[in-house]
C-alpha cells in the first residue's frame, strides 16, 4: 500500500495492482485488509486477514480487465451467472447480445458484460474512527459502452465499507431517464482458507429452496426444500442456485482457526454456490434474481421504476476461532 492516510483506528491507501489503480481499506490494527479497483466495477481484488489472502484471486486483475475472467469479488452485471440465450425482452423492448461477454462451457453468456466493468468513476475514500470505505459509480445510457446490450438509462453505485472484522458492499440503481430497469446482477466472492486442506473446509448452508436447474444451469421453473448443510466439503461439488428464506441466517466457510461468513443483509433473495473439483475456492454468491432471470425464465427480475432506486447490501465478516 502506498500513500497511505490514517484516521483514529482505520487506514485508507492507494497504489496499483497490473497497471490498474487500487485502493486499501484497513481495519483496526491492520487484521482485515481489503483492496479494490475502483475502475474495474470495484471489483475486490484482494482480502489479507492477518496477512494471508482469503480471496481467489485465479487469472489475477489484468485478465479480468482484458476479458472478464472472474477473480477476487466481482460484480456480475447487468445479469448474475448464465443466461439461457442471447436475446432478451423487457418492457416491449427485444435486446441482442451480441459479444462484450464471457461463455461457459454451453457456450451461453456468463458473468454479464465486459463494458460494465469498464468505465467506472471512483467516486469516495476516506477513514474515521469507525470505520474506512471506498465507492465508485457507473453510467449506463445512449453512447455507454454497455448501453447497447443493456439499454436502460439508470446510474450503479457501490460503496464497500469496512468496520472491524467485517466489510460491507453496498449496490444502488437508480434509473436515469423514463424507463424503468430491470435488476438482475449479482456478486460472485470466490473464498478460500489459506494453508487448510479443501478436504477439511466445513461449510453451512442455510435452509433454503435448492432451485431445479436443466443440464445446462437453467432452473426450470421447480423447487424443492432444501435442509441445512453442514460439514467438511471433502469432495463435494456445488454449482446450484437456492431462493433463500425470509430470514436466512449466513453462509458460512470455516477451517484452521478462521471461519468466514457471508451475510444477505438486503435485495438479495437468491443465491448460487460454487465449488468446482478444479480449484480451491468456495462461492457464495449473492443474486438479485434467479439465474436467466433477465429472459423471464423462472420469474421476470425485479423492475425499478423511474424515480425510485433498488438497493443491495451483503456482508462478509472474518473471525479467528480456536
Amino acid at each position: 500500500m502506498s500513500n497511505a492516510t490514517a484516521q483514529a483506528a482505520y487506514a485508507v491507501g492507494t497504489g496499483g495492482v497490473d497497471g490498474h489503480r487500487t485502493c486499501t481499506l484497513s481495519s483496526r490494527g491492520g487484521e482485515l485488509e481489503v483492496s479494490f479497483a475502483p475502475e474495474l466495477g470495484m471489483v475486490a481484488c484482494s482480502m489479507l486477514h492477518g496477512g494471508e489472502e482469503l480471496l481467489g484471486r485465479r487469472s489475477g486483475l489484468a485478465a479480468y480487465a482484458r476479458t472478464g475472467a472472474t477473480m477476487g469479488i466481482p460484480l456480475l452485471y447487468p445479469w448474475a451467472n448464465r443466461l439461457g440465450g442471447f436475446r432478451y425482452s423487457f418492457a416491449g423492448r427485444t435486446v441482442a447480445i451480441d459479444g462484450g461477454t464471457s461463455l461457459d462451457e454451453h457456450g451461453l453468456p456468463i458473468h454479464g458484460l465486459l463494458q460494465a466493468v469498464h468505465g467506472w468513476s471512483p467516486t469516495g475514500l476516506g477513514a474515521d474512527g469507525g470505520a474506512a470505505w471506498a465507492s465508485a459509480e457507473l453510467l449506463v445510457g445512449p453512447g455507454s459502452a454497455a448501453g447497447s446490450a443493456f439499454p436502460f438509462p439508470h446510474s450503479v453505485a457501490v460503496e464497500a465499507r469496512l468496520r472491524e472484522s467485517a466489510l460491507t458492499i453496498a449496490t444502488t440503481v437508480r434509473p436515469a431517464g423514463d424507463v424503468a430497469v430491470p435488476v438482475a446482477f449479482g456478486y460472485h466472492p470466490y473464498l478460500r482458507l489459506p494453508g487448510v486442506p479443501r478436504a477439511a473446509w466445513h461449510i453451512e448452508l442455510p435452509v433454503m429452496r435448492r432451485l431445479e436447474l436443466d443440464d445446462r444451469g437453467i432452473p426450470t421453473g421447480g423447487s424443492e426444500e432444501s435442509p441445512p448443510i453442514r460439514g467438511p466439503l471433502v469432495r463435494r461439488t456445488f454449482d446450484d442456485g437456492f431462493k433463500l428464506a425470509d430470514s436466512a441466517q449466513p453462509f458460512a466457510l470455516a477451517g484452521g482457526g478462521r471461519r468466514i461468513e457471508v451475510a444477505f443483509e438486503e435485495g438479495y433473495p437468491y443465491a448460487q454456490v460454487f465449488a468446482p473439483a478444479d480449484d480451491d475456492v468456495v462461492c457464495f454468491e449473492p443474486m438479485t434474481a434467479p439465474t436467466d432471470a433477465l429472459r423471464g425464465c423462472f420469474r421476470p427480475p425485479p423492475a425499478v421504476p423511474p424515480g425510485a432506486c433498488y438497493r443491495a447490501r451483503f456482508t462478509i465478516s472474518v473471525e479467528r476461532t480456536s
